[in-house]
């Protein structure tokens, strides 16, 4: 019995460069065109972005204030806890890529980022950091490969208790400043770290709220109904500036002589509960999406009204909506932008005073396009991560 050889296509059917070209952007004489005006524009705009950036712009703006955009006014002597808290959430990341996404190509890529970062205008202490935190995600890698079944509970553990660590240790123990780990005040935050707290706080604790604003809109009780439906319509009706302002400037007016709240904390709250309304509605949309057929079965099988939400309904809805909350996500990271105009020296911020440095007036672009790529990659990265998720969840797939 000789091998059965696979039957090609017809000729007329076999895809190869040239009948691709031909058929996507060569069809027509207009199709031709088209495509011959398109490639001039993105090649006039790709030459002339690369001029300036490779010939005309002046980077040193950026190199000479690398650690302010970064870290704000963080003591340079205490930014090693800084690091110690990144490896320890770069070997989270490695376990959790070796334990669920064992087939990604991308996984060790990811993980050697900060040493591609390390190409970037650092000094000697930082580069050597940033070599640690590649051989750090390596090592978890390494390790969630070898034993998955062994590590699933103790990596779902670490990050439960990872931003209290973090902030622990961005926050310090000891009130003297020869103690251990000296306490550093919220206003010498800054640049992306007070980003990055405040997008991760503004996530983690908005995902809850708003999960039982949907509830509670659903409620059957009215006066749970309505107290849920007019907090989210009353957030969702001013701009988050507005709710910014309040948290800034109008709640101090509020409170004893006596009693302040920090800055820091105020934003976080702010950001927290705008961001929750309108997680509310994404998760309401989920919720109406299900049968009330599962609804049904659930209750034939003797599950009461929480029972059947916990387990069978929400779990549901929030697998029909990670798209819409990873881009909730994304707009709460952006939106983090707005506290600078609050006063708060977030990445924002700090490139506004890096402009107002007389050394590098002007520089406008080179500082506003650096943290332009930051915020790009960071969004690019969230949303390469929910595909991932709903890949593995097969999400739009039955």
């Amino acid at each position: 019995m000789t091998a059965m050889k696979p039957t090609l296509p017809p000729l007329t059917e076999r895809s190869n460069v040239l009948r691709w070209l031909r058929r996507n952007l060569f069809g027509s004489w207009m199709d031709a065109l088209l495509t011959i005006l398109g490639a001039l524009i993105v090649y006039w705009v790709v030459k002339g972005f690369l001029t300036w950036a490779l010939v005309t712009a002046d980077w040193r703006v950026v190199a000479a204030n690398m650690r302010l955009l970064m870290i704000g006014q963080y003591p340079i002597a205490q930014a090693y806890r800084l690091w110690i808290g990144l490896a320890f959430l770069m070997f989270l990341s490695g376990n959790s890529l070796g334990i669920w996404a064992r087939q990604s190509r991308f996984g060790p890529v990811l993980l050697l980022a900060p040493a591609l970062l390390a190409l970037l205008p650092f000094g000697a202490e930082p580069r050597k950091w940033l070599i640690i935190l590649t051989v750090t995600g390596l090592a978890g890698w390494g390790l969630g490969l070898l034993r998955p079944e062994v590590l699933k509970r103790s990596v779902i553990a670490g990050w439960v208790i990872s931003l209290p660590i973090f902030i622990l240790l961005t926050r310090g123990f000891s009130e003297s400043a020869s103690g251990f780990m000296p306490a550093v005040q919220t206003n010498l935050w800054g640049g992306l770290l007070l980003t990055f707290l405040l997008t991760v706080v503004g996530i983690l604790f908005s995902f809850p709220i708003g999960v039982l604003l949907a509830l509670g809109r659903r409620s059957e009780l009215p006066v749970i109904r309505l107290a849920s439906v007019g907090y989210i319509e009353l957030v969702r009706g001013v701009p988050l500036i507005t709710i910014l302002f309040m948290a800034q400037l109008m709640l101090p007016l509020f409170l004893p002589p006596n009693v302040t709240i920090d800055r820091v904390l105020r934003a976080m709250v702010g950001i927290t509960l705008f961001s929750a309304a309108y997680l509310a509605e994404n998760v309401r949309g989920g919720l109406q999406a299900i049968p009330k057929g599962q609804f049904e079965a659930a209750h034939a099988l003797g599950l009461n009204g929480a029972q059947t939400m916990i387990f069978i309904i929400l779990p549901q809805a929030l697998r029909l909506i990670i798209p819409i909350l990873v881009g909730q996500f994304i707009a709460v990271f952006k939106d983090t932008a707005l506290v600078a105009i609050v006063g708060l020296l977030d990445l924002v911020g700090i490139a506004r005073t890096v402009l107002a440095q007389p050394e590098f007036l002007g520089r406008q672009r080179e500082v506003y396009a650096f943290i332009s790529l930051i915020y790009w990659l960071l969004s690019y990265g969230m949303s390469y991560l929910s595909q991932q998720l709903e890949e593995r969840l097969g999400v739009g797939k039955r």
